[in-house]
């Protein structure tokens, strides 16, 4: 299982250079914590793991972070579990193409 700072770095990477996500980036801050390991800030191209305020949070443990961006975990089935929260899922269906795409470079 990666660390904490080998997800950031992945995502930093894929926030950087992925097409999928547009020279604007995500258009939106996304905060993933990862339930007690940590915090992924995601705002535009710049990732760092600040804990700093967001307009959307993610909640969800390491491992589940690794096996939705490995298409092992689906993530309704994590949200009506409690594996995932989302402090706004009007703003996360909006984003998901988006948010898929930086799961799949951190796993």
């Amino acid at each position: 299982m990666a660390t904490l700072e080998e997800i950031t770095d992945r995502i930093r990477h894929a926030a950087a250079s992925d097409a999928d996500l547009g020279s604007a980036g995500l258009g939106a801050s996304i905060r993933l914590e990862l339930k007690g390991e940590g915090v992924i800030h995601i705002a535009g191209t710049e990732v760092s793991n600040a804990d700093l305020p967001a307009d959307l949070i993610v909640t969800v443990s390491r491992a589940d972070l690794e096996a939705l961006g490995r298409r092992e975990l689906d993530p309704v089935r994590a949200m009506m579990t409690g594996r995932l929260k989302l402090s706004d899922m009007g703003l996360a269906m909006r984003l998901q193409p988006q948010i898929r795409a930086l799961f799949s470079r951190a796993s």
